[in-house]
This record gives C-alpha cells, structure tokens and sequence, in this order.
C-alpha cells in the first residue's frame, strides 16, 4: 500500500478527486489532498491491519466534527469509503497515481469559445470603448461592477448574507469573483456574465496567490532572507503561470507591510522590518507577477496590500488599532508601496487599520489624496474582505449605508464580499454622493477588464490543457528549491554542521521530523500531500536507512504517550541529533497573532529531554516569524532557521545539513533574546539617554533591569560554512557636494574552506536632522561568491538619494551634515566611516 493513490468520486454538488499518500518509516503515515478545492486535511488518527487502512482527520470547517476514511488494499487498486460531513459516506475505488486531472473533460468543452487574433488593445482604444460602455450602463449596472463575491459558501472571514453568486452574476450585481480555484467553476461563472448579464461582461477571477499557485514557494518572510530580487521575481512569474493557467486573472498580493513585531501572524507574508529592502522586494514581486504586460495569458494583476500601516497593529493583534506619526507611515511604512506603484502594480487593497482615529477604508486622506493624488495611482482600489461594513465595527459610521457613502468617497472601486453598496444608488439619486464617483469607480474596473483582454476574450484564461502542463511542473519545482535554499538561514554552528558524510547515525526526532506541514499559510495547493518532508529529503540525499533514525517525540502543542523516551532510545542510538520543531502553518498568517513567541511548552520539554543526552544536537526550525531562542542558543550545537519553504522543503533543508548548499540567508527580521524586548528592530531612535557600552552600568538610562536592549540575532544576520572576513573600509572622500557621488569600498576574504556567497550590507546614519533619525538605516548591498582563501571588493556608490527622508517641514529631501557609513555583515557587525553632504549651490 506504500505510494500515491487516488479516487473519483461524486457527491450531489460536484465531482472530486482524492488522493492518498501512504508512507512507512518506524511507522505508518497518511496525508490526504482533494481537487478541486483544496483542503487542509490533518489525519489525527491512524490504524493500520495487514492491507487495511483506518484514519480520523479533522474537519475544520466543522469543529467537532471528523472525516473519516476506510481503505482496503490490492497490489494496484484500492476500495473502501470515506465520511465527510455535511456531505455523507461515499464509496471509494481507486488506483494507483495522481490520476487523471477533474478539468480534463473541459479541454474539449472550451474549444468552441476560444477567439483567435485578439491583440492588445491602446490606451487611447480602451478609453474610447469604455467611456462608450458607461454611456449604455445604467447607474445600477456600473455599480453592479463594484462588488466582488464569493465562488463558493466558502467564507475567507466572517459569513455574508447575500444571494447565491450565479444569482448575482446572472443579474449584473457582480464585477469580479473571489477563490474560484477550480478551472471549471471559473468557466462556468463566467458563461452566466458572458451570456445573461446585463452587456455581457466578463467577470475578474481573484484569489490570493501569495508564495505559488500549485509550486508551493517559500513563504514571503523566508525568501525576503535571501536577498535575491531575481529569485523572488522568478518564483512569483511561475506563480502567475500556474494560477493564470486555472482562471486567476487577479491576485490579492503581494503583501508589503512592513513588519516590526513578531506576535504579528502576518509577518510571514512580508518582507520584515526594514522599507528599503522591502522597496525592492515589492517591486521585484509586481515585475514578476505583471511581467511585461497585463495582456499576456501568462500574468496576473499585482494587488499591493494593506495600504497602509497594517503591520503596526498594537500588541501585534491581527486587526487592531494603529496609532502613528506622519512620518514614521511615510519613512518606513510608505516606500515598499512607492515602489509598488512605480513598478506599474494595477491594483491596492485598504488596511483593516485605522490611522488617525480614522478606518483606512473610510479615509480620504489616505486613499484619495495620498495614494491617488499624490502617489499618482489611477489603478484599481478594493476593499479587503469585509472592511467597508466594518466601518460601522470601528464605531466611525452609524450604519452601513454610511459606511458606503465613505468608502466611495475614498475612490474605493471594490467592496469584497459584503454588499453595502447597495445603498449607492440611493444614495446617488438623494444627492449624497455624485453619478461621477460611481462612473470614476466603473472606468478604472472596465479599464482593467480591457487591459487584461477579457473584454475581447472573455475565457481567455480557461486553459485546462496548460493546468496540466504547468501545475506542478519540474522546473518550477528546481525553481522552488533552489529560492529555499537561498532562504534557510543558519544562526549558530559550533561545528556540527554540515552533517558527516562517511557514516554515523542521524537521529531525526521531533513533530516537524517527517512532517508535510512545511508549505505555510496562504496556499491552496493540491500536491500539499507530496511536499517532500525532511526524513525525505534527507533520505533522498544518500544517506542510508540504517543511518537515519527517526522518533516523533512530541505533537506540535501536545505531548504524546512515550513519546520522548522514544526519541531519548533513538538518540542514544546516534551520532547527532536533528532536532526539528517549530510552528503549525495555521500558527502563522492571518488571525494568527501569538501572545508568546517561545516554542510550545510540549517541544520544550523534547528539546531539553534530547539536550541532556550531552550528543552534537542541531535544530531545525519550521517557523513563520522570529521566534525567542535563547535556551537553545546556549543549549544546542546548531541552529537552522529554515521557515516554511515550501513544495520542496526537505530537499532544500538536506541540501544544507549536508553540506549540498552553503547556506547564504541574512534575517530580514530581528530575533529577540526576550519577548519582553517586542517589537524590536534595528533602524530604531537613540532616545535622549541612550545606552552604550560606557554608560551600560548606570540607572538611568534607556535599558532593562534584567535584560540587553539588543535582540538576539539582528536584522542582516546570517552564517554561512565560510568564514567572510571584512577589512580595509576605504571612502573616496571624505566630503561631497550636490549630486556628487561617494565611493565607499571594503574588502572581503573567505578564511574558510568552502565556497561560499556574502551579502554584504551598507548602512547609513544621519547624525543630526530636523527631526529625528534612525540610528542606521540600510542603503544598498552587494552579493559576493568567494572561493576559500580568495579576496573580494564590495563597491558602493552614496549621493543625496540614499540621504533623502521625509519631514513635515520640509517633505522629501536629504539635508546637509554629518553622516556615519557602516558596511558589513549584518546590521551589528559593521566597521564605520564619517563623510559630510551639503547641498549645491542654487
């Protein structure tokens, strides 16, 4: 019964497809994955009889609730049945392998709607057609195109009242649809709006395509660490292929908030803390998303989101408050959007957040004035799910109907989900709110509808022919071990890595040991069940059975009976122990927010357990935000932060336990040495009486009684099997003037015996402003490949743009003075020079 099976069958809504992935290694294990829809499925219970196969999983969108699967095994076939609730038994016969794909039947289906020599239309074309259009659309019609529903009774939040969405679409009170992931639903949603909606318009499909469609990429926080703009952009252009390939013509991503504290879930779908870094990851996710031009099959709308000042959330709580100056939205909060903007991103989703006692969605200041006036965007601007009624939540507007009338006059085009703009006819008609609103939000939608082709096309992107040909496909598995490898950081090693590769005995123990959960949240894959685990992949890396012992040793929050004096009988057996904990996927991400950021009590009682065996211990840690690490830094031999990363996870982590890949990942988030120091980050204020190390023993002063300010692993921080060595910090200069540049240079030697890469980093700090700066602030950096004992320079160019902040006095400018100018390895290990700027002469 060992390998990959699968099952058609047909419940009275739709037909399904299950498969089963059945794998032994001290013991038998199960992983479950459905199509269309995928849905997380955790088997809790296991029994196994001969070729007979008994499982319980829990059903998550029916607490208390349980599947439950019969299975009975032949050499190539299977029979049995399968619970699921709301639904019934269903008998199963299967076979061998993935099967055939659910959208097979469509391929044929499609051809007679296919349109030939449709080409891109100009701006000056689209513009005539649409203004054409709104000339025959009613008031309701036009703001029919304004709402976005839900393919499904699946909900993405709180449930929404409203009608069917066939109902909807059919009658032109729908502009676009959310989480039809399945090919075919796509195509048959938008067959009503083709043929029975008021003028035929296509529909926009939407869904969230954060870290890959069916390629699972590393989660964003993870492949921020590898500092590789190229990589990113690559993994987020397969993305598109994937998820385009089935339907989605609009994604709601990426997200770039900056992200300070790691109580926060939604850390894991940025790019960490700092805005310069975050800048150029935004913008190297809509260039791979968008690519070339939103006409081509294979892209899809770049969303950025939460505009704006989401990640401050106080307490780290998912959808709190958000209390900020000006200055701190616009010098670290603003630039990642900025960039978003220029890099040509079609579309902007609000924050849940307020920002001056005021709900983002409601706010004219932000969305009219800022992001459309000043930043120049003339896009689309939606809602996220369910914001525009919580206006009325917030306490800002009495009902919905005013919740409407201020969203509207924010510029926001979409409401998701819920329908409160359906007061906006009425409210149009009374003279609350002008037909040129509804008309501008109308335009920017059929505009968009235009530029994507599906005006012209409107199946354009049903091509089941090409999900099978992409989803899944080899090259964009490489592609997806390859930007998890360049993500996996290593923050302590005392030697105990990479892994011997001429014998000894590896013991794997603990929950994340032969776990499938490595992909993380915010993924609707369908081959979640063969993610490779890490048993897997460093089986699949050479080393033998009889070398690699295994013991689960604890659940991810609970113990399990024997379970670690199952793991203490195998880790006497070894050599050296990997040790590898972390968090659940559904512990990160949205409605994810955790009051303690320590590992769960259940692992820490494994880890001290397997501590005291006195063996070589190395940890493996499975996580979506900085996690506080202290007992283990004191405590264990290695660490190895390798986050969520994806479809091929395990691969990629054997790849740097044994040495396969020098691990080459630089944190994008400070790890705090107690969660007392939360939020905590390096581009910080001195204070007034900052601490030094000359003044570190006196009273009164910016410290802790009983801790360090400094966390514990910084932002830039990263270890490599190389030893980069920095000398020679060389400017040019040591003054310039106007728009003259400055040349600062250092040298970097590997000491090491292997070759490796270094991701050398500059920062700058203003030493005296008209208001306040950072004490640094990261400017640039520089990639360099070095063989051992082989030297290198890092070179970098400094003028009045790496100066340039945000005051209220004076706006964007770079003002005259002292500067400092750290190179180095991470924000902590720096050497540092001094050079002046003033301005030139008028």
């Amino acid at each position: 019964m060992i390998g990959l099976w699968h099952a058609i069958v047909e419940t009275p809504s739709m037909k399904m497809k299950l498969q089963f992935k059945v794998s032994k290694k001290a013991v038998y294990t199960l992983d479950m994955a459905t199509e269309p829809l995928a849905i997380p499925i955790q088997i809790d219970t296991l029994l196994v009889e001969d070729n007979r196969l008994t499982a319980r999983a829990k059903a998550f969108w029916m607490p208390g609730e349980e599947i439950e699967v019969r299975l009975a095994f032949q050499e190539e076939a299977f029979e049995g049945e399968i619970y699921i609730p709301a639904i019934g038994k269903l008998p199963l016969q299967g076979a061998r392998g993935r099967g055939p794909h659910l959208s097979e039947a469509l391929i044929e289906e499609i051809i007679p709607y296919r349109k030939e020599s449709v080409r891109e239309r100009s701006d000056e074309e689209i513009d005539s057609e649409v203004e054409s259009l709104l000339g025959r659309m009613t008031l309701e019609q036009k703001i029919g195109q304004m709402f976005q529903v839900l393919a499904s009774n699946f909900s993405f939040g709180n449930e929404v009242a409203t009608d069917p969405p066939e109902k909807l679409i059919a009658e032109g009170r729908a502009g676009s649809v959310l989480g039809a992931f399945d090919v075919s639903r796509v195509f048959q949603l938008q067959k009503i709006a083709v043929e029975q909606s008021p003028h035929g318009i296509p529909l926009l499909f939407n869904a969230d395509i954060i870290h890959g469609s069916q390629t699972v990429f590393p989660v964003p926080l993870a492949w921020s660490c590898s500092w590789d703009m190229e990589a990113i952009k690559e993994a987020c252009a397969i993305a598109a292929k994937e998820a385009s390939a089935s339907g989605t013509v609009y994604n709601h991503g990426p997200m770039i908030d900056i992200g300070r504290d790691p109580r926060w879930g939604r850390v894991v779908e940025g790019a960490g803390e700092d805005p310069y870094l975050g800048a150029l990851i935004a913008k190297a996710q809509v260039e791979g998303f968008q690519g070339e031009s939103l006409f081509h099959k294979e892209t899809i709308v770049a969303c950025l989101k939460h505009f704006i000042g989401y990640g401050a959330s106080e307490g780290g709580r998912d959808y709190n408050t958000v209390d900020m100056s000006e200055a701190t939205l616009r010098n670290v909060f603003l630039p990642p959007f900025q960039a978003g903007l220029e890099a040509g991103a079609a579309s902007v989703m609000n924050a849940f957040n307020i920002y001056q006692g005021v709900p983002v969605a409601a706010s004219e200041e932000l969305l009219k004035r800022l992001l459309r006036e000043e930043l120049g965007f003339e896009g689309v601007l939606i809602s996220d799910y369910g914001a525009v009624d919580e206006i009325v939540e917030h306490g800002f507007a009495e009902d919905v109907r005013e919740a409407a009338k201020m969203a509207v006059g924010a510029t926001m085009d979409i409401e998701m989900a819920t329908r409160s703009y359906e007061h906006l006819a009425e409210l149009v008609r009374e003279g609350s709110v002008a037909e040129e609103t509804i008309d501008g939000a109308a335009r920017r939608i059929l505009r968009l509808k235009y530029k994507l082709g599906l005006m012209d096309d409107p199946f354009r992107y049903v091509r089941p022919e090409k999900e099978q040909e992409y989803h899944f496909h080899e090259d964009h598995l490489r592609a997806s071990r390859e930007l998890a490898r360049k993500s996996i950081v290593l923050l302590k090693n005392d030697g105990a890595l990479p892994l011997a590769k001429d014998g000894g005995k590896i013991a794997l123990v603990g929950p994340f040991a032969d776990s499938k959960d490595l992909l993380g949240p915010w993924q609707f894959s369908r081959y979640g069940h063969e993610t490779v685990s890490l048993y897997e992949g460093l089986a699949a890396s050479g080393i033998e059975e009889e070398r690699l012992l295994f013991a689960q040793g604890s659940g991810i929050n609970d113990s399990l009976e024997g379970g670690i004096e199952e793991a203490l009988r195998i880790g006497e057996q070894a050599d050296v122990i990997v040790l590898a904990l972390g968090e659940s996927s559904d512990m990160s991400g949205e409605a994810a927010s955790r009051l303690s950021i320590h590992l769960p009590e259940a692992q820490q009682r494994l880890a001290e357990a397997i501590a005291a065996l006195g063996k070589p211990t190395v940890l493996v840690l499975t996580n979506g935000r900085p996690l506080v690490l202290d007992w283990y830094a004191a405590n264990v031999n290695a660490i190895v932060v390798t986050w969520f990363l994806g479809s091929q996870a395990g691969l990629a982590i054997a790849d740097v336990l044994t040495g396969a890949y020098n691990p080459s990942g630089k944190l994008t988030m400070s790890f705090p040495a107690h969660q007392g120091q939360v939020p905590v980050y390096y581009n910080h204020f001195l204070t007034g009486r900052p601490l030094t190390e000359a003044n570190k023993n006196l009273k009164y002063i910016s410290k802790y009684l009983d801790g360090p300010n400094d966390p514990l692993y910084p932002f830039g921080y990263g270890l490599s099997y190389s030893r980069f060595e920095y000398s020679e910090l060389k400017l040019d200069r040591s003054a310039i003037e106007g728009d003259e540049k400055l040349i600062a240079a250092v040298t970097v030697t590997n000491r090491g015996d292997a070759a490796g890469e270094e991701t050398v980093q500059l920062y700058i700090q203003d030493l005296h402003g008209s208001i306040v700066r950072p004490v640094k602030e990261l400017k640039g950096f520089r990639k360099l490949w070095l063989e051992p004992g082989e030297s290198g320079n890092a070179v970098f160019e400094i003028g009045e743009a790496d100066l340039a902040f945000w005051s209220p006095g004076k706006g964007y400018a770079a003002e005259p003075g002292r500067f400092s100018l750290y190179i180095g390895s991470s924000s902590r290990d720096v050497q540092a020079a001094e050079f002046v700027w003033t301005a030139g002469k008028s």
